[in-house]
């Protein structure tokens, strides 16, 4: 199949699409039937039999993507008559493609067109993953700032920051930050925080906004009160943790944030140097 008739095909298919009042997308199978090379609907209803028990063994409910519905069309005479239809969302079509005769060249396009559709979802999930993980870092690192300052400014020392949030850390993990970092196998000289899951971040700050806040409202002025607010609050986070299966020191360690933020800058200079070449 060449490049044109790849792009007419695509543009076929999203043209099919309806919206409902609600917004949500949908397509109609009788339109469906036809775009996938289906001359007889007796032909494509066997196709859509397999998708629905695709549907079901998914794990999803049937009536969520595949609806049935009656339409008034158009007869040789003038008159209209009642046929069957059905809803369809993109998944539905998605499982109808994966469940046609793959000979037919229809099918093997619309295959391959939902795999690519797949692959780019998966891309932005993952994307969208990386910029909560870099924004819940930087935020984590202000926080700590934050708590920096009120340490220094109820007990009169900066070193104690360095000592309270290891203990804060030995709360939450089980293990002290040095144990912690072996575990995960992080290069020396690299913050723990730096290859943090997601959730872990977010604990910490959590767990450190806690502190902040108790540290002026208790007025907190000493190291041993403060080391024991924030061991407090980070065994209360580790323990809605635990309760909800999630062990802060069995999760996997994840790749340098660093490396992560520098990967989605360039990758945002790249995408700003193509727009702008295709404005040239």
């Amino acid at each position: 199949m060449d490049k044109e008739a790849i792009v007419e095909l695509i543009n076929t298919f999203e043209s099919f699409r309806k919206n409902s009042v609600e917004g949500i997308e949908f397509w109609l199978a009788r339109d469906l039937q036809k775009l996938l090379g289906y001359l007889r609907w007796e032909n494509f209803q066997k196709v859509l039999e397999k998708a629905r028990v695709s549907c079901i063994t998914s794990g999803n409910n049937i009536p969520d993507h595949f609806r049935d519905v009656t339409k008034m069309v158009l007869i040789g005479s003038g008159a209209e008559t009642e046929v069957s239809d059905i809803i369809l969302t993109r998944y539905a079509c998605y499982l109808i493609a994966q469940n046609g005769d793959p000979r037919k060249e229809q099918i093997a396009f619309a295959q391959a067109y939902f795999a690519s559709q797949t692959r780019k979802m998966e891309i932005i999930e993952q994307r969208l993953y990386e910029i909560e993980r870099v924004t819940a870092r930087k935020k984590l690192a202000d926080t700590e700032k934050k708590l920096s300052g009120v340490i220094f400014e109820f007990t009169g020392s900066d070193k104690n920051f360095g000592i309270i949030r290891s203990k804060g850390d030995k709360a939450l993990f089980n293990y002290t930050t040095e144990e912690m970092k072996i575990k995960w196998n992080i290069p020396k000289g690299k913050p723990l925080a730096d290859f943090a899951p997601t959730i872990i971040l977010k604990a910490k700050d959590l767990a450190s906004e806690m502190t902040i806040f108790n540290t002026k409202s208790k007025k907190l002025h000493s190291e041993q009160d403060i080391s024991k607010e924030h061991i407090t609050n980070n065994q209360s986070i580790r323990n809605t943790l635990i309760d909800r299966g999630i062990v802060p020191e069995s999760l996997s360690p994840e790749e340098d944030v660093k490396k992560v933020e520098r990967k989605l800058i360039s990758s945002s200079i790249k995408k700003l140097k193509s727009k702008k070449k295709s404005k040239e």
